[in-house]
C-alpha cells in the first residue's frame, strides 16, 4: 500500500507541479510560488534549490526511468552549469536574479555540497562527464578554501573572506559551525564517491563521519548539537528533531557505499539510540515535532521534518526489525496525506502546518528553501527500499 501511495504521489503530484515551473524563457526554474499559489515569474532564483530540482530530476529519472525526467534534469543542470558557477572565484553564488545573473555571490559551505550533490546524480544519471568534471572542481573549491584547524568554515564572500554565517544560524544564534552543514558535505560526499569512487573523496567523507560520531553526536542524550563556534564549543541549547531522524540513514548511506564494516556497524548503533530517542521525544499525534529551544518545543509540523520522519523510521526499521518503527513511519505517512499534502489545484506540500493541522499562510509554496528534494527522496527511498504496509 506504502510503495505504490508514494509512486502515485511522485508520479501525478509533486513531478507535475514542478515541470510546471519551469522557466524555457530565462533558463532553470522558477523561484517563487507564495502561498496562494501565485507565480512570480521575476523572483530571484536560489541556487540551493536548483541543486536539489536537479538532483530531484536526476535520481526521478534513476527510479522511473521516463526520458522526459531526464529533459528537466538537463534544463536545471544547464542553468547550474551556465549561470550559476562562479567560474572566476570557485564555488557556486548564492542566489541569482530571475535573468541568472549573480544577486547574492556569498560562497557557502552548504551551498556547495549541494551543488556536489546534485551534480554528481546528474552525472550518474546522465553519464555527462563535464558535470562530473564540475563536481570534483567545487570538491576542491571546499577543501582549499573552507578548512580551518578544526574543520570546515561555512560562510564566505565571493572571494573567499569570512562572513557571518546568518544563512544558516537562527533563533536569534550566531554560528561558526553547523552540524546541517556537516551532514550534507556527508551527504555530497557520499553521492560523489557513488559516482566515481575517488579515494580522496573517502577520505575526507570518513572524516566528516569522524566529526559527526565525535563532535556532534551526544552519547549522553542519543542527539546531535546543533550550532558551534570555529572550535566546536556548543552554541545555543537547541535540538532539531527533523535534523537527527535525517541524520540517521544519511550516515548509514554514506558507510554503505564507502563499503566499510566497521563504520556500518558504529553508525548503525548510533543510528538506532538516535532513532529511538526521536521517536520518545518528538512523535506526537501522529507527526513529528520541529525542534526544541532551551526546553521549550516547536510544535510545528514542517513538510520536511516529516519527510525525513518516514525514511528514518523506516531505516530503523530495517536495521532493527522493531514494528514500532514500522508503525511510526505509517502515522506519519497518514498525517502528511492528511494535512500535509496540498489538496488545492496547482498546489504541491504545505510548507509548514500547525500543531493545530492548519497551514501556515506565510510559508510559500515554492522558495529558496522549499523544493522537491525531501518529500520527493521520501517517494524515492521508499520504492528503492521495498517497505510496504
Amino acid at each position: 500500500m506504502l510503495i505504490n501511495e508514494v509512486k502515485k504521489e511522485l508520479e501525478e503530484h509533486i513531478i507535475p507541479f514542478w515541470n510546471k515551473l519551469r522557466d524555457d524563457e530565462n533558463g532553470g526554474y522558477y523561484g517563487y510560488l507564495s502561498f496562494g499559489l501565485e507565480l512570480d515569474k521575476q523572483a530571484d532564483k536560489g541556487v540551493i534549490l536548483h541543486s536539489r530540482i536537479l538532483w530531484f530530476y536526476s535520481n526521478a529519472y534513476m527510479t522511473l526511468g521516463s526520458d522526459e525526467l531526464l529533459d528537466y534534469a538537463k534544463h536545471a543542470y544547464e542553468f547550474i552549469k551556465n549561470n550559476c558557477i562562479d567560474y572566476e572565484h570557485g564555488g557556486v553564488y548564492w542566489m541569482m536574479d530571475y535573468k541568472g545573473r549573480p544577486a547574492d555571490t556569498m560562497k557557502h559551505t552548504y551551498n556547495i555540497a549541494f551543488a556536489i550533490y546534485a551534480l554528481s546524480s546528474y552525472y550518474r544519471a546522465s553519464g555527462d562527464k563535464v558535470a562530473l568534471a564540475l563536481a570534483y572542481g567545487l570538491f576542491d573549491d571546499i577543501e582549499n578554501n573552507t578548512l580551518d584547524e578544526y574543520g570546515y568554515r561555512e560562510a564566505f564572500d565571493r572571494e573567499w573572506n569570512l562572513v557571518d554565517n546568518e544563512a544558516l544560524s537562527e533563533n536569534g544564534l550566531k554560528a561558526d559551525k553547523t552540524m546541517n552543514a556537516i551532514l550534507h558535505l556527508i551527504e555530497a560526499y557520499t553521492e560523489l564517491y557513488k559516482a566515481d569512487g575517488n579515494e580522496k573523496v573517502a577520505q575526507r567523507l570518513r572524516f566528516q563521519l569522524g566529526q559527526m560520531r565525535d563532535i556532534v553526536y551526544t552519547p549522553e542524550t542519543n542527539a546531535l548539537k546543533v550550532f558551534f563556534d570555529t572550535a566546536f564549543n556548543l552554541v545555543g541549547d537547541i535540538h532539531s528533531y527533523g535534523h537527527d531522524i535525517e541524520a540517521t540513514w544519511l550516515m548509514d548511506r554514506a558507510c554503505d557505499v564507502l563499503g566499510d564494516e566497521e563504520l556500518r556497524k558504529q553508525f548503525a548503533e548510533m543510528g538506532l539510540k538516535i532513532s529511538h530517542n526521536i521517536q520518545n521525544i518528538a512523535l506526537e499525534d501522529g507527526a513529528l515535532n520541529n525542534e526544541s529551544d532551551k526546553g521549550v518545543i516547536n510544535k510545528t509540523r514542517v513538510w520536511w521534518v516529516q519527510a525525513e520522519a518516514v525514511v528514518g523510521f523506516i531505516n530503523a526499521y530495517q536495521h532493527s526489525g522493531e514494528e514500532k518503527f514500522l508503525a511510526s513511519a505509517k502515522s506519519v505517512w497518514e498525517n502528511i496525506k492528511k494535512y500535509v499534502i496540498d489538496p488545492r489545484e496547482g498546489g504541491e506540500w504545505y510548507a509548514e502546518v500547525t500543531f493545530g493541522h492548519v497551514p501556515r499562510e506565510s510559508e510559500e509554496t515554492v522558495g529558496p528553501w522549499k523544493c522537491p528534494y525531501h518529500n520527493g527522496r521520501m517517494c524515492m527511498e521508499v520504492i528503492a527500499r521495498n517497505v510496504d504496509f
